[in-house]
């Protein structure tokens, strides 16, 4: 037995198995120029008007920029940091109230800072939501008298 033939063989395996090797090659793509312009419209704005009655969790503005400002009985997720969208919703039921009030921001809010910041030391006014509660009622019953 030759010690020579063996590693031929191997070498011809070795050059057989090169050529059956497929290389990985990019495949010509498709055009990108025609992209659909459709976009599904997002709806933002006011949802309630002035004088409406609303429950509690009702969504009373859809906002991407401080365009409305909570009033009274209104929670926004932002101020607690816990939104990203500025959506304004009313805690309790009652009516909504629309007015145009002079504002007081807080300055160092990063909301504050990325709508208003070219109007600061200006005296400007916004639209504010409030929400004014139903009258609670006065019939009680006497439990117990000390």
């Amino acid at each position: 037995m030759n010690l020579v033939t063996p590693r031929t063989n191997f070498l011809a395996a070795a050059q057989w198995i090169q050529k059956g090797v497929r290389y990985a090659s990019k495949k010509t793509g498709g055009s990108t120029k025609n992209t659909s312009t459709k976009v599904r419209p997002k709806h933002r704005g006011w949802k309630v008007q002035d004088g409406c009655e609303v429950s509690a969790g009702t969504i009373l503005v859809l906002q991407r920029n401080l365009r409305f400002h909570p009033g009274l009985n209104l929670y926004v997720p932002f101020k607690a940091g816990l939104g990203k969208n500025g959506t304004i919703f009313a805690i309790t039921p009652g009516q909504v109230r629309i007015t145009c009030e002079k504002v007081d921001l807080d300055w160092d809010h990063t909301w504050v800072q990325r709508c208003h910041g070219h109007r600061k030391g200006v005296e400007f006014y916004k639209k504010y939501f409030n929400v004014i509660p139903e009258p609670q009622h006065q019939n009680f019953k006497l439990v117990d008298e000390i």
